[in-house]
């Protein structure tokens, strides 16, 4: 990938720690050059402590945009100036836009995981969801997905982290709501009667490849299945899926579309979503 740097290019970036290892760079240069846009994306490894250092430099530097990964979702939220909706209730954003110097908040993680299910023909609504998880994607992808399915099922180690999650999405969305524990024989249960099922931990993930919360005989042909790691391609839980005749979404997919949301505040352009699906699957390769 060649680039012609001058002093009109826009900046924009992601922050985290670590940050080495975000495809970000590899997604949002593909879909720039593609729409031969005058833009660059660079990784920058944040310290907790510089964060509010940071914005204060998106500011004065005129950084146009940047994405926010861990541990940085939460902190940032006290240094912007406005903070939509959905990243409010979530108290994590993942999205930074520069609006002339207004810092706006979004959380694309939710879309992702939507766009990733729809545009893989998975009818949302009416089912009932089973979701693995508790951190910052797990929460942001209940609360988008809560508003068109008609039951949720909140599965993590610690149930405890999702109660008031629940509680809110009940009360906002007057859908049935269950939380418990991740013991083998409640997850066997679950999954009984659910249409969709989403792990959103990092079970599974590189170098532990041949973990999964789910066992192969607990998986049905009319189970639709997104495993959000996509670190490796096909995780076990993947391929048990796809051996039991489920359809199956690769973490690759909502990595893709959470990008392309944020390169659609950003830009205000329609993303090249299989630019960017292609550049992170070669980069995954690698």
């Amino acid at each position: 990938m060649t680039m012609n740097i001058t002093g009109k290019t826009a900046v924009y970036g992601v922050i985290g720690d670590p940050i080495e290892h975000s495809l970000s760079p590899t997604l949002q240069n593909a879909a720039f050059q593609a729409l031969n846009v005058d833009c660059v994306f660079l990784a920058f490894h944040v310290l907790p402590s510089g964060v509010e250092d940071v914005l204060r430099g998106m500011r004065g530097l005129g950084i146009r945009g940047l994405n926010v990964t861990m541990p940085h979702k939460n902190a940032v939220i006290a240094h912007l100036d406005e903070v939509d909706e959905t990243a409010q209730f979530l108290g994590s954003v993942n999205t930074i836009l520069n609006d002339d110097g207004k810092l706006r908040g979004f959380s694309t993680d939710g879309t992702g995981a939507h766009r990733a299910l729809e545009e893989n023909g998975v009818d949302l609504a009416g089912k009932k969801l089973v979701l693995l998880g508790a951190g910052g994607a797990a929460k942001a992808i209940a609360y988008t997905l809560a508003q068109e399915v008609s039951e949720l099922v909140l599965l993590n180690r610690t149930p405890q982290k999702l109660d008031s999650l629940a509680e809110a999405v009940n009360q906002k969305f007057h859908k049935k709501v269950t939380v418990a524990s991740t013991p083998p024989n409640t997850i066997q249960e679950s999954l009984k009667d659910a249409d969709i099922l989403v792990n959103a931990t990092n079970v599974g993930m590189y170098p532990n490849t041949a973990q999964s919360l789910v066992a192969a005989e607990w998986i049905k042909p009319d189970l639709a299945v997104m495993d959000i790691v996509y670190n490796p391609l096909e995780t076990k839980l993947a391929k048990d899926a796809k051996a039991a005749g489920a359809r199956v979404i690769s973490g690759v997919e909502m990595l893709i579309y959470q990008g392309a949301a944020s390169f659609e505040l950003w830009t205000g352009k329609p993303a090249p979503v299989e630019v960017m699906r292609n550049a992170a699957i070669t980069q995954l390769h690698r």
